[in-house]
């Protein structure tokens, strides 16, 4: 499959699936549910007020990696207001400082969340991945992308205030989402 009609597949995929290309594979991702939603949510209040000059952009689809002309639907993209001005439906992660992803309980999610978005964020350069991971129940910090991977990965307990580096650079409270697993 190319990445054209991966494009025009996606388009008409409807509301229930999101669709996903990445390392040449066509993927499926859940909608989201309400917990869901409320930790991104949750993230979104901490981080804009005290960094107003960021947007915490909602399923945004991303143009990733070099390889196969991969495509992302992220949970959240951190990034300066008004970055993807004037941008079609697939944008460009140049401005991203962070992507966040929340896990779902799907089969794909070890697969999609753990192992190919950590690769293919790397490769495009983003500073930071989050990801909040409902199974294990840890926000892991990626980042320092080098050489398309991501040099630096500390995982936290979810109750644990976790930083995240440069260049985003706020504290984050993440007791809530222990209300927001199974």
């Amino acid at each position: 499959m190319t990445v054209e009609e991966f494009e025009e597949l996606a388009k008409h995929s409807g509301e229930r699936v999101s669709l996903e290309f990445l390392y040449g594979k066509l993927g499926v991702k859940a909608v989201p549910d309400g917990d869901h939603r409320e930790i991104i949510r949750w993230i979104a209040r901490q981080i804009l007020p005290i960094r107003g000059e960021l947007w915490l952009y909602a399923e945004l689809e991303l143009k990733v990696q070099a390889y196969r002309n991969g495509r992302a639907k992220a949970d959240g993209v951190l990034a300066p207001d008004e970055s993807f001005a004037g941008q079609q439906e697939w944008v460009d992660p140049a401005p991203a400082l962070m992507v966040l992803e929340v896990t779902s309980y799907d089969s794909d999610t070890d697969r999609r969340d753990r192992i190919e978005k950590p690769a293919a964020y790397a490769e495009a350069g983003i500073p930071v991945y989050l990801l909040v991971d409902r199974e294990s129940c840890e926000s892991i910090v990626y980042s320092q992308p080098e050489d398309g991977v991501y040099s630096s990965v500390r995982r936290h307990k979810f109750g644990k205030a976790i930083d995240l580096p440069d260049p985003v650079g706020v504290t984050l409270e993440t007791e809530r989402f222990k209300d927001w697993v199974r």
